[in-house]
């Protein structure tokens, strides 16, 4: 990679706040100063060439994290947010594909298989690792929406607790609608909770639980609100879909963002920053700076 797109990406991801020493360690060599890319202490994603000795590193989707983060370049755990993002945007895809009517498909089960394990089992674990980490917001989303397809597989999985069957026969089917749109609605509730905490991250992190947000919303309301026949409503069914198949897309864009580096791919994933963002912010006052 040539030093000019060195360049190019440094000053896409914009000067980390606070301490930023040039990096002084001695070169394999014997030089007493490091290339472009040996000064590298990310190395993955946008960031990969951002000098974060003692840095404080900007929010970053690949890395999960909706704030300043501290460097990771001591750590000896690998990077656990693409694994817990690809989990919980292929259970996604395939669950809002069948909402939207693909071939015809008009029962959800083949999801099951994938809720628990995958979108479950492998997201709840990648969640754990965000924790060791030191991710809180990491930890926290991604386990619960491991724990959220897990439920989703015990709600749907025929025999078992028989959460299904036990509403119809109390109720009828109208009980088990309510009920599971209630189940909708809260997790809707949650990830607004978690939408408030993207706000000041990167664009395509906030989209992910945007569009996620208006998945839950619908899917609840279809529940809830349904049609003349006593039937889950179909045209808000399939905009839930649909919305959940923009998250889906929106989640491995993220992931890709968290994998792709100079090592495995020919490009860096670009991010879009917004202006009250600190990335944004500090574009503007280098702006102002050049304009004087």
């Amino acid at each position: 990679m040539s030093a000019e797109q060195n360049h190019g990406l440094e000053k896409d991801a914009g000067p980390a706040p606070g301490p930023h020493p040039q990096a002084t360690h001695a070169a394999p060599n014997g030089n007493s100063t490091l290339s472009p890319e040996e000064q590298s202490r990310f190395g993955y994603g946008p960031l990969s060439h951002v000098n974060t000795k003692e840095a404080v590193l900007r929010p970053f989707g690949g890395e999960f994290q909706p704030g300043l983060y501290k460097s990771v370049e001591q750590r000896k755990f690998a990077n656990p947010a693409p694994l817990g993002l690809s989990a919980f945007a292929l259970t996604t895809f395939v669950l809002s594909a069948i909402n939207m009517g693909a071939r015809d498909i008009t029962a959800p089960n083949i999801v099951v298989a994938l809720a628990f394990g995958y979108g479950g089992l492998v997201q709840l674990l990648a969640g754990m690792w965000e924790m060791a980490v030191g991710n809180t917001f990491g930890a926290t989303a991604l386990s619960s929406y491991g724990g959220f397809w897990l439920s989703f597989a015990i709600v749907l999985t025929p025999g078992g607790f028989n959460i299904e069957g036990g509403l119809i026969e109390t109720g009828g089917e109208a009980m088990f609608y309510n009920s599971f749109g209630l189940f909708l609605m809260g997790w809707f509730i949650f990830t607004t909770v978690l939408l408030f905490c993207t706000l000041r991250s990167t664009v395509a992190f906030f989209l992910l639980f945007f569009f996620l947000d208006l998945a839950f919303l619908l899917l609840g309301i279809g529940y809830i609100q349904r049609d003349s026949a006593g039937a889950p409503n179909p045209p808000v069914i399939k905009a839930g879909g649909f919305f959940g198949l923009m998250a889906a897309f929106t989640a491995w864009y993220n992931a890709l963002a968290g994998i792709a580096d100079s090592s495995n791919s020919f490009f860096v994933v670009p991010v879009a920053h917004f202006p009250w963002s600190p990335t944004g912010r500090a574009r503007r006052q280098k702006t102002e700076r050049e304009t004087v």
